[in-house]
């Protein structure tokens, strides 16, 4: 079957070299609850090796697509993984493109390195 849209673009993303996640008595672990999570470490895995959608990265784990999504969104808020683009599916559907945000996660634990972009743990923001 034909389509007018684009089914799967060429992704061309580079993920951030690194980041520092800072846990400090002034903060919370969110970042370490997250991926503490043996589904949230095979997302990651997926989304290393290539960019997906939630539908593929489900298959690839074996897991339903509800569960892929809600690891995907706390992925994404402590801004590990992001949108990175929209596919298609063969009906037109949109479907959203997820990639790693950074190459390498450093948890520090202490105050926040100026010399280094620290993530705010409780937001999952830059500061």
């Amino acid at each position: 079957m034909s389509t007018v849209f684009p089914y799967r673009t060429p992704i061309d993303h580079t993920p951030r070299e690194r980041t520092d996640v800072v846990v400090s008595d002034k903060q919370q672990a969110d970042v370490l609850q997250t991926v503490s999570s043996d589904t949230a470490q095979r997302i990651l895995s997926t989304v290393a090796r290539r960019p997906a959608t939630a539908s593929d990265i489900a298959a690839a784990i074996d897991t339903s697509i509800q569960n892929a999504m809600y690891h995907l969104d706390h992925l994404r808020e402590a801004g590990l993984v992001e949108a990175v683009d929209t596919w298609y599916s063969e009906k037109g559907t949109e479907m959203t493109v997820y990639a790693l945000s950074v190459e390498e996660l450093v948890i520090r634990f202490g105050e926040p390195d100026p010399k280094h972009d620290d993530v705010d743990i409780t937001t999952g923001g830059e500061q």
